[in-house]
């Protein structure tokens, strides 16, 4: 595979009739989106003070709890165990930035491995977890940690509540066709920093040198997996239609559940989208697509024509960079991809091309 974006060669398989879904693997990652949907139909919400439930694309929950909205979200890592604790907070952050809300309380279930655990391991979690949150204005509220033989390195499973004012929600269903596609930093800097930390070996046989993967593993750092600065500067400059949260899967596939939520078409120029050097770098070495790439640190939003400007504006006052990717399109226009003056669908992945490289036995992560 190429480094370059988008080369359309990753539709997911999805087996047919009840029969074949029942018997089909789930490959590592998350599961089909067209399976947690069947999923998700069979959930009643009993509750009416229930705004947002379990819905491919959207990032948090949201309930009504009276003057204003709690906003919900829960979020595993599992890819990374360094820093494990830096990642949770912010990735768990990330899923309320996009709804305008401000983080408050966050709660862990911290599994450690049986016979890797001891105290300054732990230590060194909390202290992560205390500094993340001091970051993002939340408060460690409780959880539970246990070590445990039934996992074979860290995972920190992490939930965060905060809250948002009624009229100041932002959901993924909101956009709005004619909108502005916008995305804030770059790709993919979560999937760039794990492929350095835990690929390492790898990469170095490939000749790789080590100033690069030394950058790369500091993007959770720099420029950072966190999107609450961006998410507050666009909110404060401009009407915001929609945010989105490209995790697990890439931009390509936070640009799908953004379409799919919303129910509409996208038009993107693949030349705009700011692919990190690194990240390129990195993505050549492994046949990787960056697309693909798990790229937690970027914000993608919808907003009108007439805000892009503000919001890039308010961006780079400070120091995020920042592009317009792309336009909201009809729904029958489907999602599209344009690249170096050709043009054909937005690719699918079956799954994040660092599960690909997990999965199977095809690479054995080295430090």
């Amino acid at each position: 595979m190429s480094d370059e974006p988008g080369d359309g060669s990753h539709e997911p398989h999805v087996a047919c009739g009840a029969e074949g879904a029942a018997r089909a693997r789930i490959a590592l990652g998350k599961p089909p989106p067209e399976l947690l949907e069947r999923l998700f139909a069979t959930l009643p919400i009993r509750d009416t003070r229930v705004i947002v439930g379990p819905q491919v694309g959207e990032d948090a929950a949201v309930l009504d709890i009276g003057d204003r909205y709690l906003i919900a979200t829960v979020d595993p890592i599992t890819f990374v165990a360094e820093e494990i604790g830096w990642y949770a907070v912010h990735i768990n952050a990330n899923d309320l930035a996009v709804r305008g809300a401000r983080p408050a309380w966050f709660l862990m279930t911290l599994l450690l491995p049986d016979g890797q655990a001891d105290e300054t391991l732990l230590a060194d979690i909390f202290a992560q977890v205390r500094d993340a949150c001091g970051a993002v204005g939340a408060t460690l509220v409780g959880g539970h940690t246990e070590v445990t033989a039934a996992v074979g390195r860290p995972v920190l499973a992490g939930t965060m509540l905060g809250e948002v004012e009624k009229d100041r929600l932002v959901t993924t269903t909101g956009a709005r066709v004619g909108d502005a596609v916008l995305l804030s930093k770059g790709i993919a800097i979560e999937g760039a920093s794990i492929l350095a930390r835990e690929f390492g070996g790898r990469l170095r046989a490939r000749g790789l040198d080590p100033e690069t993967l030394e950058r790369a593993r500091a993007f959770v750092r720099w420029p950072g997996i966190s999107v609450l600065p961006d998410a507050q500067a666009a909110v404060a400059a401009s009407p915001v239609h929609a945010m989105h949260d490209p995790t697990e899967g890439g931009l390509a596939t936070g640009l799908w559940e953004l379409a799919q939520a919303a129910h509409v078409g996208l038009c993107v120029d693949g030349d705009a989208i700011p692919i990190l050097p690194e990240c390129r770098t990195l993505c050549k070495a492994l046949d990787l697509d960056p697309l693909g790439l798990i790229a937690s640190g970027a914000l993608l939003l919808t907003c009108p024509q007439t805000g892009v400007e503000a919001i890039l504006g308010a961006w780079a006052s400070r120091g995020i960079a920042g592009a317009v990717i792309g336009a909201v399109t009809p729904p029958d226009e489907d999602c599209r991809l344009r690249w170096h003056g050709s043009e054909g669908r937005l690719p699918r992945f079956a799954r994040d091309e660092v599960a690909r490289l997990f999965d199977e036995g095809r690479q054995v992560p080295t430090a």
